[in-house]
């Protein structure tokens, strides 16, 4: 089922860039020879990525999502920031409900770079973070705050069937979530119930293996300390069906138990492949 939010076309930037509005977010949408992609402004959002020969799209968006001001996007890559998860409030951070600005743009043949930055109220940058697309989709994230801080890149991925999937690449331990004790886990890891757990895996490679799309993403993480793999399974979870949780995986880039320093960057890259 679509998402439906009928959007509304506010401008063109360049032949290749364009303003919409979702409902009440405003949104950049590229399309250009090296693929789509849409990014709310709201949290430098990127809800949707699809590079140039790619049927279905990588990025996983919740089908009932309603784009409301100050209400976290379900799905796409929320940017969780200065925080990750409920040791304050609001829940991961103020980063993805505030508004974003496209500060520059630069657009090739064969790749586009859009930089996002955050803004202070005294107008002083708090961070950035560049998304190049080309037939792969980079993500680099810069800390500028004073303030240590903590960064997770709450990347939701697209599947066929969350039954007939694999990640690969990960540790056999890790740090439920649910249960807050660290675990033995197989590997590569298969999902069959609520799964909420933080890898402390340094510059992690990984991959998911859907079977049912016939596709590899993989998923390069760079700079980070932890990776965290999400699926609410049954779980009712705000802002997704019932039935959600069948078409999507989190797969995320974080620094969390290793905290930012001002300066400090924190990178994703994403490439996806057929295997049929």
């Amino acid at each position: 089922m679509k998402n439906p939010i009928q959007p509304q076309f506010i401008k063109h930037i360049t032949p290749e860039l364009s303003l919409y509005q979702y409902h009440q977010i405003p949104v950049i949408v590229l399309q250009h020879s090296v693929g789509t992609a849409q990014i709310a402004l709201q949290g430098a959002h990127l809800f949707s990525w699809k590079p140039a020969g790619i049927e279905q799209d990588v990025i996983w968006l919740s089908e009932i999502e309603p784009f409301q001001q100050g209400h976290a996007i379900r799905g796409g890559i929320p940017i969780c920031y200065p925080w990750f998860g409920p040791a304050k409030s609001p829940s991961h951070g103020t980063a993805r409900i505030r508004l974003w600005q496209l500060t520059s743009y630069q657009i090739e043949a064969q790749q586009v770079q859009l930089e996002f930055g955050l803004f202070s109220e005294d107008h002083l940058i708090e961070a950035k973070i560049n998304m190049i697309f080309s037939q792969q989709c980079e993500l680099i994230f810069t800390h500028y705050g004073q303030e240590i801080a903590q960064v997770a890149l709450h990347s939701y991925f697209n599947i066929g069937d969350i039954q007939q999937i694999e990640v690969q690449g990960l540790p056999t331990t890790a740090v439920s979530n649910i249960t807050k004790a660290l675990e033995n886990v197989p590997s590569p890891r298969t999902i069959s119930e609520n799964v909420d757990s933080t890898y402390h895996i340094d510059n992690a490679q990984t991959a998911i293996v859907d079977n049912k799309l016939q596709r590899i993403i993989t998923i390069e993480h760079h700079n980070a300390s932890d990776v965290v793999l999400w699926n609410p399974w049954h779980k009712a979870t705000s802002g997704m069906s019932e039935s959600g949780y069948k078409t999507m995986v989190c797969v995320e880039t974080g620094r969390i138990s290793r905290e930012l320093k001002q300066g400090d960057q924190v990178s994703a890259i994403l490439k996806v492949r057929s295997v049929s």
